[in-house]
């Protein structure tokens, strides 16, 4: 399935840009972390990431 352009770039916001999610993947415990786990159904760029790589957005990319 084909992604959208918009859920490509959200996607990559999430995984490259979002200060939140970069360091709370990071390091992979804490706050940061946490909270990803809490809103990745709430924020969009944190459901593209999960539809665009397959991943929950708290899980690191390998």
């Amino acid at each position: 399935m084909e992604h959208g352009n918009i859920t490509k770039s959200m996607a990559h916001f999430c995984k490259d840009t979002c200060p939140v999610c970069t360091k709370g993947r990071e390091k992979g415990e804490g706050i940061l972390y946490t909270m990803i786990k809490l809103e990745e159904n709430l924020c969009p760029a944190c459901r593209a990431y999960k539809k665009v790589y397959g991943k929950p957005a708290h899980e690191k990319l390998k």
